[in-house]
């Protein structure tokens, strides 16, 4: 027993050492990797579980696995994007972990990384995708084009075409949705009829193109 609290607690330092490359080093990103860690076992941590994780800071660390799409309210106001889930702080809460962010925190754990391009390549085997291995630069390119976290379906079927993958776009955005890689941005009516196509927003945690 006291061995594999060692090895917890080992995990969470590995852990925590890859949260900071992007998120800085402090207290809030120290309890966030302890809460993340807990997430990854199942995918959802409810908000008592995250009282007796970190006792103090909730809001904070909530806030910002929140803003980095780490963590996601299971509770929304209308549809399941992103931008409509509802963030309440109170017992009876439940917040889930994106798969991509699971994968990666899971990885990050083993090995003080945050390593994007790997865990997508390893999630997209997951789901028998025929291109799985072309996924990472996909997914490289997308985060390199979009802007302010935002690109438009278009944009990514334009991706998908030099990348030989335009038999499967609608098929590839329905599975980063389900990644948790990007998000329609259903709100964004000017954007939307700017572009001519949905927005999606990017999940700014696998963006985070990272590996100490």
């Amino acid at each position: 027993m006291q061995l594999m609290e060692k090895q917890k607690a080992k995990g969470t330092e590995y852990l925590e050492r890859a949260l900071s490359a992007f998120l800085g080093h402090g207290k809030l990103t120290s309890k966030l990797s302890q809460v993340l860690a807990h997430a990854a076992i199942k995918g959802t941590v409810s908000y008592q579980q995250i009282q007796g994780i970190i006792k103090d800071d909730l809001e904070d660390v909530l806030l910002l696995a929140d803003k980095w799409r780490l963590l996601l309210p299971l509770r929304t106001v209308k549809s399941s994007g992103w931008e409509d889930r509802l963030l309440t702080m109170k017992d009876g809460e439940t917040y889930e972990m994106p798969n991509i962010i699971r994968y990666m925190a899971s990885e990050a754990l083993e090995s003080g990384r945050w390593n994007s391009e790997n865990a997508i390549g390893e999630l997209f085997k997951e789901f028998d995708d025929p291109n799985c291995k072309q996924i990472p630069e996909l997914v490289r390119r997308i985060a390199e084009e979009a802007s302010g976290q935002q690109i438009s379906g278009n944009h990514i079927k334009k991706i998908c075409f030099r990348l030989g993958l335009s038999k499967r776009v609608d098929g590839l955005i329905a599975a980063l949705k389900a990644a948790g890689i990007i998000s329609p941005k259903l709100r964004s009516f000017p954007e939307v009829f700017k572009a001519g196509s949905p927005i999606y927003e990017l999940n700014p945690s696998v963006a985070v193109r990272i590996s100490i």
